[in-house]
Order: C-alpha cells, then structure tokens, then sequence
C-alpha cells in the first residue's frame, strides 16, 4: 500500500505507515478525507501538479455542463410558462412575486430567471478559470489561488441555485391540463395518424387543410364522413 494512505477507522486517524509523525502533507490529506467523505489521496507527480491545472480544469467543465443542462431547464419553463393568452401557458409556477409592473396578470418566471443568471455566472468563472490554467508558466502556476477561489463559488452558488430552483419552483408546477388538451387537439400532427387509410399524400393534404381552415384534423374527418 502506498504510505501516503490511510485506514480511516475512528476520530484518530491510523496510518498505514511506521512512522509516529505523519507528514504535513499526510495530515492535510486525512483531514480532507475526513471533511468530504471522499477517499483522497497525495498527489504522485507533485512536480507535474504545481505546473499544470488540468484537473481543475476538468472539475470546472463538468460544473459547466451542469450549468448549461440547467439553464436549458430554466429556459424551457419560462417558454412553457409564457402567458397567459399570447403565449404557451402549458404549465403554471407560482406567483411568489405580485405580478409584472408592465404586464398584468403575468407570472413572472423569477426563480427560472435566477437558475439562468447564476449559470451564466458559473460559466464565466469556467472560461476564467480556463484562462488561469493557460497563464502557468514553464514549472509554476500562480494563479491557483483565483482558481480555488472560483470553483468553489461556482460549486456553492450553483448548489444553492439548484436546491432553490427544486423547492420554489419545480416542486410548485402545475400543467394547464386544459390548455395541453387543447393543443393536442389541434395538432395538425395528428394526421400522421392516417397514412395507412390516405396514404402520404392524403395526410399531407388533410394537414393543410387543417393549416388553411383553422379546423382540427378530427373535425375535418368528421366533414368527409
């Protein structure tokens, strides 16, 4: 076992080693273990590490492509939220404001709203973190401490922003189930449902007609029989 390693049993550490005095860089390594729960170890290349931040790096675009998920979500419900008569209003969030100054009666979005600011946030940190790692020179980096500095802000503000996002906002959804009805029915999709009766042809024409009369497909069905 590498003496860098530790059996975790109690509140005392137990070193795999021989020595009575473990090393700074030992004691750092169990305390981190012992803060995260994850199993970490020393660094083997140490030389390697001052030099380049590629794992960090790593660590930042993962945090990223949670954020840029996350923000598609926040995207969609505002879209699906949009209302209520000019636009989808498929579902409903809570009104956990008064309403729009400009537009009464709208539901603003507030808590989609702010997931989407902080994941801009986050990836701005991204690209700066991105920049800090390129700015090492030959065997040292000195901008780790910016580094540090912002991964753990993006860590912090993007699990605060989801905890909040999950409580005040998908936790308090509600579909407009009349409104879904409505636009199922009026699908001109649903003559795709017909091509083995009409053929191709006879569905894309069932379509259109649905386009140029306003009437939907089962109504027009209806007219033929």
């Amino acid at each position: 076992m590498n003496p860098r390693f530790w059996k975790f049993r109690s509140a005392e550490p137990r070193w795999a080693t021989a020595s009575t005095q473990p090393t700074s860089t030992a004691r750092v390594v169990y305390h981190c273990a012992r803060i995260t729960g994850l199993a970490v170890h020393a660094g083997v290349n140490r030389v390697a590490l001052t030099q380049s931040l590629g794992d960090f790096v790593a660590l930042s675009s993962a945090v990223r492509a949670a954020a840029i998920e996350l923000s598609k979500m926040a995207n969609d419900f505002r879209l699906l939220n949009s209302g209520p008569h000019t636009g989808l209003a498929e579902i409903e969030l809570a009104a956990l404001q008064p309403g729009s100054s400009i537009m009464p009666g709208k539901v603003n979005p507030a808590v989609a709203e702010m997931l989407n600011m902080t994941c801009f946030h986050v990836r701005g940190l991204d690209a700066a973190i991105a920049m800090s790692a390129e700015a090492g020179q030959l065997e040292l980096n000195v901008m780790m401490p910016y580094v540090a500095y912002a991964l753990f802000e993006s860590l912090d503000l993007l699990a605060a922003a989801v905890r909040t996002f999950d409580a005040k906002c998908v936790r308090l959804i509600r579909a407009s189930r009349e409104r879904c009805a409505e636009f199922a029915e009026r699908s001109v999709g649903l003559a795709a449902l017909h091509n083995e009766e009409l053929g191709f042809m006879g569905a894309a024409d069932l379509a259109n007609q649905a386009v140029e009369t306003g009437k939907t497909v089962d109504e027009l069905l209806a007219e033929r029989d």
